[in-house]
């Protein structure tokens, strides 16, 4: 394994789990909770102080080359409590220079007050959460900010730090393509660098399912999906910020790079309720995952020393699978000889030709396999096709 990590290293990452939200959107799958009482913060940095010394024994000298708190809803935290976990990650692993420290934020009036503790407790990159720029659709969404409260928040992150991005939800309820068209021109008028733009999915037990299902809600049809998706490929890159994965657009050199190394198929400690690592040891690449719910979870790494309820050795199969899987999201692709050190086996020729005819993948002047504008769309299938 050290020979494919030194041949292909896409870097190493701290991902920290904030689980808490003032409320739980009904679209939303992850793993989020909501809490009526003040959360123990004290308790929290001293779980997650533990969690990162389990994780700097499994996987020592490491350069950590990004550190990403997600959630939930971070920017709840104290900045106090950012900078104490943050001195915990340098205390065990040498930070790089240019260390990309992002902060997923919701952009209220309140949270965006706090900006500069955050800058000041170490943070460097912020991602909102806006979703939309339409009122009826915000409250649709089950977001407690509004229009004008999510431009504000944006136009003071732009001040406070060096790098920001903002994430939208299209394929809404009664969107259509000229109407997305006019709100991602407002949106990409304040987007410097980067942005995040999902296309909206029903995820199983949410809120949206069951309206779904019962007939409450509707979303677009095929047609009008593939119409938003084109919408969203010509306009952000008019602005100078094409895809350089399926569903995130920036300037070049201004990719998140702590995603970059989730989907370069690097490594990357989870702590904190729900998350997800993948370190590699002596004996092999571990997929490990976190106790979900936050009391529980605390309980876990006080009488334990460690919040994992799941730590799996994967096979070369596994491996080659998760690897194309990460990879082909990326508009760069990937190399297909690290998918050979991965699993002792190429691709299939016959397979990445039948793929090349139909115009859903193409094999660049470095040996690089992607896939295509038209491939990007019905992803699921061209990676289920190579993978076979």
């Amino acid at each position: 394994m050290a020979t494919i990590r030194n041949a292909f290293d896409p870097g190493f990452g701290v991902y920290v789990h904030w689980p808490f939200c003032l409320s739980k959107c009904p679209y939303c799958d992850f793993n989020s909770h909501v809490r009526r009482g003040d959360v123990d913060e004290d308790r929290f940095v001293e779980a997650f102080a533990v969690e990162l010394a389990h994780r700097a024994a499994l996987a020592p000298g490491r350069e950590v080359q990004s550190v990403f708190f997600g959630g939930g809803t971070p920017s709840l935290m104290s900045p106090s409590t950012v900078e104490s976990i943050l001195s915990r990650i340098a205390g065990h692993w040498t930070m790089a220079k240019d260390v990309e420290i992002t902060l997923e934020a919701n952009p209220t009036s309140v949270e965006a007050s706090r900006f500069r503790g955050f800058k000041a407790a170490g943070i460097n990159r912020v991602s909102l959460g806006v979703q939309a720029l339409n009122d009826i659709d915000l409250k649709g969404l089950g977001r407690q900010h509004s229009v004008a409260e999510a431009l504000m928040a944006v136009d003071i992150a732009n001040q406070v730090f060096d790098r920001t991005s903002f994430d939208l939800i299209y394929g809404r309820t009664g969107q259509t393509p000229a109407a997305w068209r006019k709100e991602l021109d407002l949106a990409l008028a304040r987007a410097p660098e980067h942005v995040s733009l999902y296309q909206l999915t029903i995820e199983p037990d949410t809120m949206f399912e069951r309206m779904v299902n019962t007939g409450k809600m509707t979303i677009p049809d095929a047609d009008t999906q593939r119409a938003l998706w084109d919408v969203t490929q010509e306009v952000t890159a008019r602005h100078g910020l094409p895809a350089y994965e399926v569903s995130n657009h920036a300037r070049p050199g201004a990719e998140c790079r702590h995603n970059l190394v989730y989907w370069r198929y690097g490594e990357y400690a989870g702590v904190g309720p729900g998350a997800h690592g993948r370190l590699v040891t002596a004996r092999g690449r571990r997929a490990q995952a976190c106790e979900k719910h936050p009391e529980m979870w605390l309980t876990c790494v006080e009488t334990e020393g460690h919040g994992i309820v799941e730590d799996e050795l994967l096979n070369a199969e596994q491996e080659g699978d998760e690897f194309l899987l990460m990879g082909l999201r990326l508009r760069e692709g990937i190399d297909p000889q690290r998918y050979f050190l991965l699993t002792g086996r190429k691709l299939a020729p016959s397979r990445i030709s039948e793929l090349v005819g139909d115009g859903l993948v193409e094999v660049t002047r470095e040996n690089r396999l992607r896939v295509s504008s038209e491939g990007f769309p019905v992803l699921d299938a061209v990676v289920a096709d190579l993978a076979a």
